[in-house]
């Protein structure tokens, strides 16, 4: 055996190590001397990687959906239902395939603002987590809809931001109440965007659940960081610590104490200088050095993106400062900051190389990949987690309500609103959904002003109206701006004032039949007229109710018979109910004269038991008409056969009739009564034409308490029937309490526009009610002169209530004054009334029950056995 062997043996394994060691050292000095293929291929795998992840991100973004939510107008979420929608978002933000990157798990909240509403509410997630986004926390006071794709055209001028968290990274942000709502700096941000100059906002928030290693990492680099600083804190103590020590040992004072206590000198036991222990350092607490960072529960990852344009420069620039200013609001041991730097005038950021193509990728396709971690809890995202709520005050746009313009008939004006930026604006409701207007506060407080306007744009919009004022000060204030040529033939003026050294008064009689009316409509409406004016019931007044209607229904029928032979200026009035009753050879020769006109039941009640009833029995029922025939106005208005005033033909050819009863005596109101039920009849009569050919109508009611007195019944009707005619109407009051229990219910259950100017607080408590006393009634009754609250409907839903101007005629329809016209103009309005001189009126008016006897001591029509409705069907 060789000697040498065993060496050899041993010698191989440590020649075979110092061999790979060298082939090892060589590789490293061949890559070292090559080191640019090692960066190379390093590069092209990470590129690879990278080409390869965002292959499947954009894959994985095409799945995506979207939904959009709208809050009613009370809803008001508690913190318990918005942490809760918090803790659906980042449990959705999963729901993606096992092969999609972690930079598409990811939910996103937009809010979005380009001038169709003050701030869209957006929500777009994984196609996954659709179902468990569509129900959420808040219940029906969010409707959830699914969001349709948002194409945006290219703007001029656009600017880009990323806010990331700045200041103590284990610091939370502010927390901010929910009243007002923390939503409210960022609506008005955008409040003043104006969508004819391209103005848009959007401000996405994508939020994703915190990956647990990076979590970790962040922790263990946390708490080295916390343990650090206390060393430091520790040695720097113990530093000053000596410090202080060596200086006290070498003060006077301290060797004065030493000699005089015989402890100087090298061999006392207290001899030398004292010994000093230095602190030791405090333990960290992970609660204290982690902060939010400590748990894991509800902790996510944000990524902020904000995007502003115009087509004007300078206005996303200025929308973006707004936007970073109204985030602060958040900002408390942790804050939003805007990404980047400023170089001079230059500000090196998102719109800017190289972050402008990694902030457009991942706003076009949702992905969440902020260049550092942005860690919060959901309750820090409390103010976003959520639509606008009732706290939050909502700016109204121009497509919230559209602007006025001057003759077009499908707006009806409806004041001044001046918006955010100071710009002030006619706007308007549409006519065709504006059904009835309800207007209420103190005198001169500028209602009726609103409603003239409204009025006349609706006049020279081409549209017919009807405005009863019973104390006359409307009609010289609308007059300038009504005496225009193209009106002259479509106005007329029913004026009882009888003003004037020679008084003109038109004519109406209640009872013609020349225009096809039914009879029994017709003696029921003046009969009803009477029993709202007089209080008569069936209950209080059975008799005074049967012996008027008998009585119209004779002298109806005589009316009938002298339009069917052609005379109907042989007609009756309302007047010759006296003589029909207390005058037996008139009545006998009218109940002879319409024998075959008269029902069964009236025939036998005038031949059974009218013999039977007492003289006086008939005093309840003359004593109203004697006192309209005692007033020579009244006598002469009402006391002609064939009246000028007839309200269903103004309607269908949109006449403007201007109506002035005269005051609010016992007189007055009958007459309002009397009016208030024909126009109550004549639109209920309009059953007669199909719905698509029925000309829209508006009836102007100021003073309802005037009005509403006279016939309450007919008012309420009024509120409730007239939109299945077209016919809509608008009331104006001082006191909404003061109207009788079924108007006022009526006014405010059918109310397309509330407004209320100023007054006391509680005369407009009740219409403040009906918005929730949003506002108060102490902020209305504080309004200026002309300043309203309305509450508008517009395509659907309710706008307001909202503060507006009430338009002034001077300023809004100064173009449309002529007052050089108003005199002319006011007497073409009488001629189309057909007004005549009083003294005229009255003294035809006294020989009518002459000519009414001889049309019926003649033979001939008068006793056709035809009934009125036979006649004109």
């Amino acid at each position: 055996m060789d000697p040498a062997a065993p060496y050899l043996t041993l010698a191989t394994p440590v020649g075979d190590v110092l061999g790979l060691l060298s082939g090892l050292v060589g590789v490293a000095g061949c890559l070292l001397a090559h080191w640019y293929l090692l960066a190379l291929l390093v590069a092209g795998c990470c590129g690879l990687a990278e080409w390869v992840v965002r292959r499947l991100a954009k894959k994985a973004s095409a799945e995506r959906m979207a939904l959009e939510f709208v809050p009613a107008r009370h809803f008001e979420p508690s913190l318990e239902e918005i942490f809760r929608r918090g803790v659906q978002l980042a449990r959705a933000s999963t729901s993606m395939p096992w092969w999609a990157p972690r930079r598409t798990k990811a939910v996103q909240i937009r809010l979005r603002a380009d001038g169709s509403s003050p701030l869209r509410y957006r929500i777009e997630g994984p196609a996954g987590g659709e179902r468990l986004l569509s129900i959420t926390p808040f219940g029906p006071a969010v409707t959830v809809k699914k969001g349709p794709p948002v194409a945006d055209k290219p703007r001029k001028h656009v600017v880009r931001a990323e806010f990331i968290l700045r200041g103590k990274p284990t610091a939370p942000l502010r927390d901010v109440p929910l009243a007002p709502d923390p939503l409210q700096p960022l609506v008005d941000a955008v409040s003043d965007l104006r969508a004819g100059l391209g103005d848009l906002a959007e401000l996405r928030l994508d939020i994703q659940r915190a990956p647990k290693w990076t979590l970790r990492a962040r922790r263990v680099q946390l708490m080295s960081d916390a343990r650090r600083r206390e060393r430091r804190e520790a040695q720097r103590a113990a530093r000053w610590l000596r410090q202080d020590a060596g200086g006290v040992e070498d003060s006077l004072g301290w060797q004065l104490q030493q000699l005089i206590g015989g402890k100087s000198g090298g061999g006392g036991a207290g001899g030398g200088r004292r010994l000093v222990m230095p602190p030791v350092p405090r333990r960290v607490e992970p609660a204290e050095a982690l902060g939010k960072l400590a748990d894991d529960d509800h902790l996510v990852l944000v990524q902020l993106l904000v995007m502003c344009a115009s087509d004007t420069e300078g206005r996303a620039e200025a929308r973006l400062a707004q936007l970073q200013a109204a985030l602060d609001v958040f900002g408390s041991g942790s804050r939003w900051a805007m990404r980047g730097w400023h170089l001079g005038p230059w500000r090196v950021g998102a719109d800017r190389w190289p972050s402008r193509r990694g902030f457009e990728r991942r706003w076009e396709l949702g992905h969440c990949q902020p260049p550092r971690p942005n860690w919060v809890r959901l309750e820090e995202l409390t103010g976003l987690l959520k639509p606008p709520t009732r706290h939050c005050r909502l700016p109204l746009l121009a497509g919230d309500l559209p602007s006025f313009e001057f003759g077009d008939p499908r707006l009806l004006l409806q004041g001044i609103h001046q918006g955010p930026d100071g710009r002030r604006r006619l706007v308007a409701t549409y006519a065709e959904e504006t059904l009835f207007e309800v207007g209420v506060g103190k005198a001169g407080g500028g209602k009726t002003e609103r409603a003239l306007a409204q009025a006349i744009g609706w006049a020279h919009a081409g549209g017919g109206l009807m405005f009863l004022d019973p104390h006359r000060d409307s009609w010289p204030r609308a007059l300038p701006f009504l005496a225009h040529t193209t009106l002259a033939d479509r106005i007329a003026l029913i004026d009882l004032g009888a003003h004037g050294p020679v008084p003109q008064v038109s004519s109406w009689n209640p009872l013609d039949m020349r225009h096809g009316q039914v009879a029994h409509e017709v003696v029921e409406a003046t009969a009803d007229a009477f029993a709202s004016v007089l209080g008569w019931d069936d209950a209080t007044a059975p008799r005074a109710l049967t012996i008027l209607t008998a009585a119209l229904a004779v002298l109806v029928a005589v009316n009938s018979a002298a339009c069917q032979a052609g005379r109907p200026e042989d007609q009756t009035t309302l007047f010759h109910a006296r003589p029909l009753l207390t005058d037996s050879a008139f009545r006998t020769t009218a109940l002879a004269g319409v024998e075959g006109r008269l029902d069964e039941e009236t025939r036998a009640w005038w031949q059974a038991v009218f013999p039977t009833l007492p003289v006086d029995a008939f005093a309840v029922v003359l004593n109203p008409i004697t006192r309209l025939a005692a007033n020579p106005v009244t006598r002469a208005f009402l006391g002609q056969p064939v009246g000028v005033y007839n309200i269903r033909a103004a309607m269908d050819s949109r006449m403007i009739v201007w109506v002035c009863p005269g005051g609010s005596g016992p007189t007055d109101r009958l007459i309002t009564a009397l009016l208030a039920r024909d126009l109550l009849r004549a639109v209920r009569s309009r059953r007669d034409t199909p719905e698509a050919k029925r000309v829209p109508f508006r009836a102007y009611f100021d003073e309802l308490i005037t009005l509403t007195g006279a016939a309450p019944e007919t008012i309420a009707s009024m509120f409730e029937d007239f939109r299945k005619y077209r016919v809509h109407v608008h009331g104006m009051t001082q006191l909404l309490a003061r109207l009788p229990g079924p108007v006022r219910l009526s006014l405010v259950q059918n109310a397309s526009t509330l407004a209320s100017t100023a007054g006391s607080q509680s005369a407009i408590a009740p219409v403040t009610a009906e918005w929730g006393n949003e506002p108060a009634p102490h902020v209305v009754a504080a309004l200026d002169r002309f300043d309203h609250y309305v509450s508008l409907t517009v395509k659907g839903r309710r706008v307001g209530p909202v503060k507006i101007t009430g338009p002034h005629l001077d300023d809004v329809f100064a173009a449309y004054a002529r007052p050089d016209n108003a005199a002319a103009f006011e007497r073409a309005a009488r001629t189309t009334a057909g007004a005549a001189p009083l003294d005229h009126l009255t003294a035809h008016a006294s020989g009518q029950l002459a000519r009414v006897n001889a049309f019926l001591a003649q033979p001939g029509p008068a006793t056709t056995p035809d009934s009125q409705e036979k006649t004109y069907k």
